[in-house]
């Protein structure tokens, strides 16, 4: 299985064109040639072209979807697009990207639920068109104006906005694990961020499926792994494996240091380091049975 590269972002526009997409639903006009972007250099302003964007959301479900579908599978899982489940606050209008289920259906329970995804991804590079069947690479991200993928803030600020809605719409969420997805690096300015939200347990991490984005200097990694660049598809397999062969427990709070310590002292009663886990969660929710 090959991973995120050029050839799947000229297929997105060669199938779009042979669909209902027209040239100006997919390309900038620019002294009469057709751009994904418009190139840095030019005096054209680089906004994103609305159409564009429903358009390549679908693809990269689906293309995510056949991706994961061998690995969920050796897993005993079905890899779904569109999943919905009231209780995790997914809901039709806003389901998941993509999750791992133990059923093939798209309205799931939260327990049948193993892993959720969502995908940050778009066109990366930009490419000149000619012809329906004719697309031209012109460069990479660094070439353009434009921010695709997890370069850009509003991305990045909404998939974390929908982690957090999941995690606090129940406790039902709370053993899931939410992995971001997209096909670019993230900016400087996210590296510490992801390494936060995946150390406070919100998400597991933030993973690009693209290995080579560009020729040039790139963020390959967080200091600790917020962020990756996959470089194989045996790699993302091993990530996926390992992530879910742990027992994971979201768990958040803000109390008094006194408190924390009573609670704390509560729990080391019990037998075992799972029972005293178990314990101390229930009591952080206020259960105190």
């Amino acid at each position: 299985m090959n991973l995120w590269n050029s050839n799947v972002e000229i297929d997105f526009f060669k199938k779009s064109l042979d669909g209902f997409a027209s040239v100006e639903d997919l390309f900038y006009r620019l002294n009469s040639k057709y751009y994904a972007y418009i190139p840095k250099g030019s005096t054209s302003n680089g906004a994103t072209i609305q159409s564009r964007n429903a358009l390549i959301g679908k693809f990269t479900e689906k293309w995510a979807k056949d991706l994961f579908d061998p690995i969920a599978k050796k897993l005993g899982l079905f890899a779904i697009n569109g999943v919905v489940c009231n209780s995790l606050g997914l809901n039709s209008q806003s389901s998941a990207d993509l999750a791992f289920c133990t059923t093939n259906e798209n309205t799931q329970k939260a327990e049948n639920i193993k892993l959720l995804f969502e995908i940050k991804m778009s066109v990366i590079s930009n490419y000149e068109y000619i012809s329906d069947n004719e697309i031209k690479y012109l460069g990479d991200y660094k070439t353009h104006k434009g921010n695709p993928s997890l370069l850009r803030s509003d991305s990045m600020l909404k998939a974390i906005g929908k982690a957090i809605n999941i995690r606090v719409s129940s406790t039902e969420g709370e053993k899931i694990p939410i992995i971001i997805l997209g096909n670019s690096p993230i900016t400087k300015n996210y590296t510490h961020k992801a390494d936060v939200l995946k150390n406070s347990g919100v998400i597991q991490g933030f993973l690009s499926i693209n290995p080579t984005p560009t020729e040039s200097d790139y963020i390959l990694k967080s200091d600790n792994k917020g962020f990756q660049t996959v470089k194989d598809y045996d790699e993302l397999e091993k990530i996926i494996n390992a992530l879910l062969s742990l027992k994971l427990n979201f768990f958040s709070s803000m109390i008094t240091k006194t408190e924390l310590g009573r609670l704390i002292q509560i729990a080391s009663q019990e037998k075992s380091d799972e029972e005293k886990a178990e314990k101390f969660l229930k009591l952080l929710k206020g259960d105190n049975d």
